[in-house]
């Protein structure tokens, strides 16, 4: 029989088999520590300041009246100064194109843009009268504007004529309406001032006759409130005598017989003769402006004794240069028509065809033999609008003379 191969047993002691080998785990490289910084050593090293604190601003003190006055002043002054020789480079450039020095549609959008822009306390009245000086000055660096006036000094017309032209005019006081055209007419004077017409009044007789007289142009126009006052050195009790000129005396005429019911009243030419003829005699009074108490040193005793509170007067400036439109121009023309019934009817249709608001009609009779009338006419509108020249061309073939005086613009009443 065959032997068995013998077996073996395991032994307890037999050693375990060998673990796979791992393979080693890959080795990040270490991050290479920055450099330490390096530091400047203690005799080295600045230290750096800590910014100063700024220093607190010091209070204002709060101005007083006198000092904020004052700056005013400054600016104002500087500013006044300026404007004015824009306005003499302005003049300077038109002069040289040949426009009017006294050209009216400059002032016209001048009034208007003050107007739109003030805001108070100021009236546009106070306004004007500052910026009116400032024009005056600019134009007498150019050329010093003469301009004739119905006198004397602090006449109404006189104060009409500052309203228009400023102080820095050379205003020329004349004794007639007469004298005032034929300074204007013989180039003694480039402008003129006389009153035209009056609210309580009505017309201007010596005006009107002169237009018919000589060949001048109603350049512009100044509408006055005027305000009448009783003035004397004496006291109103001891008022005996009374003088002003005779419209004057004609728009007291139901206040004086009310409050002077025994006072003698006296017509003189102007009431700046009134008023010498207060301040010289005992027991007299006169009526006049409020600017002739001022200049004659007389005490005002009753103020705006006038019956009608809104008395107007319209002056005209008259001249011998035509006027641009403004847009708000009004237009004035002497008439005379055949002397037969319906003429005048006949010749003012063309006025109601056209929508032409007629303003003003006055009516004398002519001189000499002639009989007839003449006609002053005022209406809205200037010369060179369309429908005032159909209505002109129409009128023309209908009249025995025609004569426009003139367009300009339509003024608002001062105070």
């Amino acid at each position: 029989m065959a032997k068995k191969r013998p077996t073996l047993k395991k032994s307890a002691n037999r050693a375990p088999k060998k673990a796979a080998r791992k393979k080693p785990a890959k080795k990040t490289p270490a991050r290479k520590k920055a450099p330490p910084k390096k530091t400047k050593s203690t005799r080295t090293a600045v230290r750096k300041k800590p910014a100063p604190k700024p220093e607190p601003k010091p209070r204002k003190k709060p101005q007083t009246v006198e000092q904020k006055l004052a700056l005013l002043d400054k600016q104002i002054l500087k500013l006044i100064n300026e404007r004015a020789q824009v306005t003499v480079s302005q003049i300077d450039q038109k002069t040289a194109n040949d426009v009017d020095l006294f050209d009216n549609p400059l002032e016209h959008d001048l009034w208007e843009k003050l107007d739109r822009s003030n805001h108070g306390p100021l009236s546009s009245t106070a306004l004007r009268s500052v910026y009116r000086e400032i024009l005056s000055a600019a134009r007498a660096q150019i050329k010093r504007l003469r301009v004739a006036y119905l006198g004397p000094k602090f006449s109404f017309t006189h104060l009409a004529a500052i309203q228009r032209f400023g102080k820095s005019a050379d205003l020329i006081p004349v004794n007639t309406i007469a004298s005032v055209f034929e300074e204007v007419n013989r180039g003694h004077s480039e402008y003129g001032l006389v009153p035209i017409e009056n609210s309580t009044d009505g017309r201007i007789v010596d005006t009107l006759d002169m237009f018919t007289r000589l060949p001048l142009r109603i350049c512009g126009e100044v509408q006055m409130s005027v305000h009448h006052n009783l003035m004397s050195r004496s006291p109103r009790s001891e008022i005996v005598e009374i003088y002003s000129k005779p419209q004057a005396l004609s728009q007291c005429r139901d206040w004086l017989a009310r409050n002077m019911p025994l006072a003698h009243l006296h017509e003189v030419t102007s009431t700046s003769t009134a008023a010498t003829l207060a301040r010289d005699k005992p027991g007299a009074g006169a009526i006049a402006s409020a600017q002739a108490a001022v200049e004659y040193g007389l005490d005002i005793l009753a103020e705006r004794i006038e019956d009608n509170a809104h008395n107007v007067t319209r002056f005209a400036v008259i001249g011998d240069r035509a006027t641009k439109p403004t847009g708000k121009d009004r237009t004035a023309l002497l008439l005379q028509i055949s002397h037969k019934p319906g003429s005048l009817s006949e010749a003012l249709a063309g006025f109601k065809r056209a929508k032409i608001n007629l303003t003003w009609i006055e009516s004398f009779p002519l001189r000499g033999p002639e009989v007839g009338y003449l006609f002053f006419l005022d209406f809205e509108g200037h010369m060179q609008d369309g429908p005032i020249k159909r209505a002109l061309a129409e009128l023309e073939q209908k009249a025995v003379r025609l004569e426009v005086l003139g367009s300009y613009p339509r003024s608002e009443p001062l105070e």
